[in-house]
Parts: C-alpha cells; sequence; structure tokens
C-alpha cells in the first residue's frame, strides 16, 4: 500500500464549454496525482487551460468526461451541495483579485468559510481568526474594510480566510498579480512558510516561470493538456 496515497487524482479528465455554437476544449484527457505536502507549480499561458484544471483540483467544476477522485473516492458525478461541502472541508482558495467581499471587515472576511460550514466545528473561529491575522501582520487592520487596505495586505486577508478551515490543499491563482513587486515576492514567501509550517498541500497556478520554477513539482499545461510534468 502505497505510503502517500494521493488526495485528489484525475483520471483522463476533460473539461468542454461551448461558446455559442464554438465547442472549447479547455482541459483534455488530464491524468495527475496530488499527495499531501507537495507544492506544486502549474504553469501555462493565457488560455491554455491552466485555470479549469485548478477549478477541477478545487472541486468547483466537474468533468465533461474522465474521472476525479477526493481520497480514493470518485466525486465527478457528485450533486453541487455535496461537492460545496466537501469543498469548504478539504480546499482553501487565494485568488490573483483577492476576492474580498468590501462591505464586511477584514476579521468577517476572514470568518466567511466558517459561516458556511454545516458540520459543528472543533475550534473557536473567532480566536482562530485573530490569530491567524496576528501571524500575518495585519491584525491591527481587523475593523478596516478591504478597500481601506494595500493590496498586499488583502491579499494577506485571503490568505488567512483560506486557512481558516484547515484546508488539506491551498490552490493560488496567480496569487501575486495583481501586486507590486515588492510585495508580491513577499505574499510568494508567505505562502512558500505556510508549506513548511503546517505541512498544507500548495498548488500555484502562474504564466511566469520563475514563480513556478519555485515549487518542487511543476506541470505544464498546453491546449488543455499536460505538455511536460517536469520542466
Amino acid at each position: 500500500m502505497t505510503k502517500n496515497p494521493p488526495i485528489i487524482k484525475l483520471d483522463n479528465a476533460s473539461k468542454t464549454y461551448f461558446l455559442g455554437e464554438e465547442e472549447v476544449k479547455a482541459v483534455v484527457n488530464v491524468s495527475l496525482q496530488i499527495h499531501k505536502k507537495e507544492y506544486i507549480s502549474i504553469l501555462g499561458s493565457s488560455g491554455s487551460g491552466k485555470s479549469t484544471l485548478m477549478y477541477l483540483i478545487g472541486l468547483l467544476e466537474t468533468p465533461t468526461s474522465g474521472k476525479i477522485y477526493l481520497n480514493n473516492k470518485d466525486i465527478s458525478k457528485m450533486p453541487d451541495q455535496e461537492l460545496s461541502k466537501l469543498r469548504n472541508e478539504y480546499v482553501g482558495f487565494v485568488f490573483q483579485s483577492f476576492n474580498l467581499i468590501n462591505k464586511f471587515t477584514i476579521l468577517e472576511n476572514v470568518l466567511l468559510p466558517t459561516k458556511y460550514s454545516k458540520e459543528k466545528l472543533n475550534f473557536s473561529p473567532q480566536k482562530k481568526a485573530k490569530d491567524l491575522l496576528k501571524k500575518f501582520g495585519i491584525y491591527d487592520r481587523k475593523d478596516f474594510f478591504p478597500n481601506k487596505i494595500s493590496g498586499g495586505q488583502q491579499q494577506r486577508t485571503a490568505i488567512a480566510r483560506a486557512l481558516i478551515m484547515n484546508p488539506k490543499i491551498v490552490l493560488a491563482d496567480e496569487p501575486t498579480g495583481n501586486l507590486d513587486s515588492k510585495t508580491g515576492p513577499e505574499i510568494l514567501k508567505l505562502i512558500e512558510n505556510l508549506h513548511k509550517e503546517f505541512d498544507t498541500t500548495i498548488i500555484m497556478v502562474t504564466h511566469e516561470k520563475n514563480i513556478a520554477d519555485r515549487a518542487k513539482k511543476k506541470i505544464y499545461i498546453k491546449d488543455g493538456q499536460i505538455a511536460d510534468k517536469y520542466l
């Protein structure tokens, strides 16, 4: 038996969209395995299919064909409600555009995933959120609204929100895309420290090779297919 079985496994997974009558094959017959504690980058140009692949891995999309397994359980045809529950439990997301809600304070934004949980939590959401904000150096901004803090502080808030439910996987989609040349590397370092400190599986989606090269395992996607797993 494998000592480190995959958390997520894609088996010939494809995703096709229709734009009007035009068929768009965003992901084509992708097979890969993602294991606990891995730090992976998915590298591809705009339109390569890397974001759609991330949505499949993050349980935001289901495949048009092929299979996706979570802890060896086939979730390919699982109803949206069940998928949403698994996603909240297993996956944390960090997006390029931060995706914070401006009418909520920084603290309230971090707490959001706990509000969607149907299960009784085994931790204090308030304490956990405050501890994360302290850890990321933005506790003094907890009562501010997102549009009143810097881009770097917004991304730190987004990372805290991604971690509040103790996810097995953190998916970072171009996390430095909206940050300046000084703040971007700070955020990358922060994400890498999470990988080391919490043993979190990190999947970084990027179009920049120098960022992809920081990961221990690299997947190159072109025209919706994996062209070379190791660049």
